[in-house]
């Protein structure tokens, strides 16, 4: 091969590369017989598609969190709590805890866990923009495992108040997200349904919650306090609790109904306190045995032992015990008034009694169903607050 023919094959080959290259660059249309260049991308904004600051990229469900998390996350705070403990040596030491809390107002008060501020000596709340101040304790409801405190010289300018829902309209298989500092990780979001309602559930203080909210949404340690909330980002419970085999998450968490807090809320902000109402009485528990020993006409209800002077059931004229019966060697205060049903719901013990006036306020009435020896009587009840000071 002389070089004029070499010359020419390297020409070819560099001229068929370079349309090669060309026709990468460029989209060939054959039907058209033209080339022309691929169109730009188009950019739709988010708000399009009700989701305003979210990538089109992301699915209606992202983009609900995205929204959600953005909307409530400003106003879920990290609570430090330091406790003064004493070792074998009775030395004091320091002990910190940390939980998560909701920012409730422009004043600065802060619902949390009663458990996660429980005999704090020190209170310390960071907000999501880092910045750290004190806090006080304003109210606390050990019952439901509930507090409030309240932020000191936090500028009103910082704080984003979080929404309340409506916990009563929450049906099962609806998507619930929860925010929360597990493990000091501060502002996690962790997103599930809701798995049951009507749950009972036993506080750390031993106290029965009614009526509460359980999820699978991940809730472990330091997110007690934090909110649940609804796909509107409006907050449906407080995550109190979880039901674990190992320390952490295993997909029981259970929080407070809204509702619940709602009611209480006003309260300890207020008077720091709940005003629950009081019937005034002491009793046993009915089982089979003492029934069928003290010949009793029903074998589930209480059992009145004793009357306060001056409560609600003293002013209703109920009947505590008149004679003492003897039962599997201990003394029984026997032959008071039998409380089988209040407002329709069976009660058959103290806390059960406890629950079912846990949604009345002082002043309001309550219907009694009772036995007075073998005879069934209703009483209507004016309940009254609980004084400081009682006697039979």
């Amino acid at each position: 091969m002389n070089r004029q023919t070499l010359r020419i094959a390297l020409i070819a080959a560099l001229a068929s590369s370079a349309a090669t290259l060309f026709l990468l660059r460029w989209a060939w249309r054959p039907d058209a017989g033209s080339l022309v260049a691929p169109p730009p991308p188009v950019l739709v904004k988010a708000s399009e598609y009700g989701a305003e600051g979210a990538e089109l990229s992301l699915s209606p469900d992202e983009q609900v969190n995205v929204r959600v998390y953005a909307k409530v996350s400003p106003g879920v705070v990290n609570i430090t709590s330091t406790v003064v403990e004493y070792d074998f040596f009775f030395s004091p030491y320091a002990r910190e805890g940390t939980g998560s809390g909701c920012v409730l107002d422009k004043e600065g008060h802060i619902l949390t866990n009663f458990h996660v501020i429980a005999d704090a000596q020190n209170l310390e709340v960071s907000l999501p923009d880092h910045t750290k101040y004190r806090a006080k304790v304003v109210g606390t409801d050990k019952q439901n495992d509930l507090a409030v405190i309240r932020l000191v010289g936090a500028p009103p300018a910082r704080l984003v108040p979080i929404e309340f829902g409506d916990s009563s309209r929450l049906q099962v298989g609806q998507k619930v997200l929860a925010i929360g500092n597990p493990f000091r990780l501060q502002n996690t979001l962790t997103v599930g349904i809701v798995s049951s309602l009507g749950r009972t559930i036993q506080t750390q203080s031993g106290d029965l919650v009614d009526n509460v909210i359980q999820t699978d949404a991940a809730i472990n340690p330091g997110n007690s306090g934090g909110p649940l909330l609804n796909a509107l980002g409006e907050m449906v419970g407080i995550n109190t609790s979880i039901f674990t085999t190992s320390g952490g998450n295993i997909g029981i968490g259970f929080a407070v109904p809204s509702d619940t807090v709602r009611r209480i809320v006003s309260d300890l902000i207020k008077e720091g306190r709940v005003l629950r109402p009081w019937l005034g009485i002491e009793g046993y528990a009915i089982t089979d045995d003492l029934a069928e020993a003290l010949d009793l006409p029903v074998k589930e209800g209480i059992l009145v032992a004793k009357v306060f002077r001056g409560s609600s059931a003293d002013n209703a004229g109920i009947r505590g015990a008149n004679q003492i019966a003897i039962f599997y060697n201990e003394r029984i205060l026997a032959g008071g008034d039998i409380i089988t049903e209040v407002d329709g719901r069976k009660v058959g013990s103290m806390e059960d009694l406890r629950r079912v006036l846990e949604n009345k306020r002082p002043g309001d009435t309550a219907q009694i169903a009772l036995y007075r020896g073998r005879v069934l009587t209703r009483k209507s009840v004016l309940l009254m607050e609980q004084p400081r000071a009682m006697r039979f």
